[in-house]
């Protein structure tokens, strides 16, 4: 990264295809992928970017949030390079990053809000200024992108399914009205395990009785309950606490029905707040929106010693 806005290089190594026959990630097999792929893509990264360690202010690592062995092999890796050539050790939040991820797409006003929505996460997150955050709203136990496997699964779909269920989603209608679970509820809190036990529940029943139901309208239907959820909350959010951006980051961000229908909705509710959405191909995990939140961590004296350890469970 230079200066927390350009882009030098962003290696991805993905390990989809050795997840899919598991139908989702298996940590222990994700643990090995890193330890075989981290040094390639570190050395990748510096002659994709035409620099050497010379040149390099900092060294930026994810600690946390995410799967324990995989976080001790990036930072463990990142250790050994910043000892090995004298550079500041900068700890990251992994959900920072994908907050800063739509900094490529326009710069930052403050106050401000945060909805993420991943795999893992489903958090509205307020930033009164930058490098502040406070978790306003989280899901209490499913996050959706977690919800939209679970339901492929079902459905025959290959991990992860967030795409394809999106794309049938577009093509069907709802017709089955799944609940919105809390969406009345005087919290700005999610649940989406009730729906994932209302999808299945429907498909199973169905199955018994012999019945074919049309897969396009399940996903409609299915994606029409996160969507709504997702979006009431948020308004709501924004009711409570004022601010001059939301920022839609995550893997569930580059879900097409989310996009259009908090779109639809900021424009009608909330027109004084501008929408800045991670671009497509930084919504998933990368390396770009990590070192653009360590940008504005080093600049505010973020340093790690060498007893930096991962944190799974790691808050922001």
């Amino acid at each position: 990264m230079e200066n927390g806005h350009k882009i030098l290089s962003n290696i991805v190594a993905t390990q989809i295809a050795s997840h899919q026959r598991f139908g989702g990630v298996v940590p222990e097999v994700a643990s090995r992928h890193h330890i075989e792929q981290i040094t390639a893509c570190i050395n990748d990264a510096l002659l994709e970017a035409q620099v050497t360690y010379d040149d390099l202010t900092a060294v930026a690592v994810t600690y946390g949030p995410g799967l324990v062995g995989s976080l001790l092999i990036g930072v463990t890796a990142a250790k050994a390079v910043a000892w090995a050539h004298h550079l500041p050790l900068v700890p990251v939040n992994h959900m920072a990053g994908h907050l800063y991820a739509a900094r490529f797409e326009h710069e930052f006003s403050y106050p401000q809000m945060g909805l993420l929505v991943s795999g893992g996460h489903t958090e509205l997150v307020y930033m009164a200024a930058p490098h502040e955050y406070q978790i306003i709203g989280e899901t209490r136990d499913d996050a959706a992108g977690e919800a939209y496997d679970k339901i492929g699964r079902v459905m025959g779909i290959a991990y992860p399914a967030g795409k394809q269920v999106d794309e049938m989603a577009l093509q069907g209608t709802d017709t089955f009205h799944f609940p919105r679970a809390m969406e009345k509820e005087d919290n700005l809190d999610f649940s989406f395990s009730g729906l994932k036990s209302a999808f299945i529940n429907t498909v199973h029943n169905a199955q018994q009785r012999g019945e074919q139901l049309d897969a396009n309208d399940l996903a409609a239907s299915f994606q029409a309950s996160v969507v709504d959820v997702l979006v009431e909350k948020t308004i709501k959010a924004l009711d409570q606490y004022p601010v001059k951006q939301l920022i839609l980051a995550g893997g569930v961000a580059a879900n097409r029905g989310l996009r259009s229908r908090l779109e639809e909705d900021l424009e009608k509710f909330h027109p004084e707040v501008d929408l800045l959405k991670a671009p497509l191909k930084l919504c998933g995990d990368n390396a770009a929106m990590i070192g653009a939140a360590a940008h504005v961590g080093y600049q505010y004296g973020d340093r790690a010693d060498w007893s930096l350890n991962a944190q799974p469970g790691l808050s922001l």
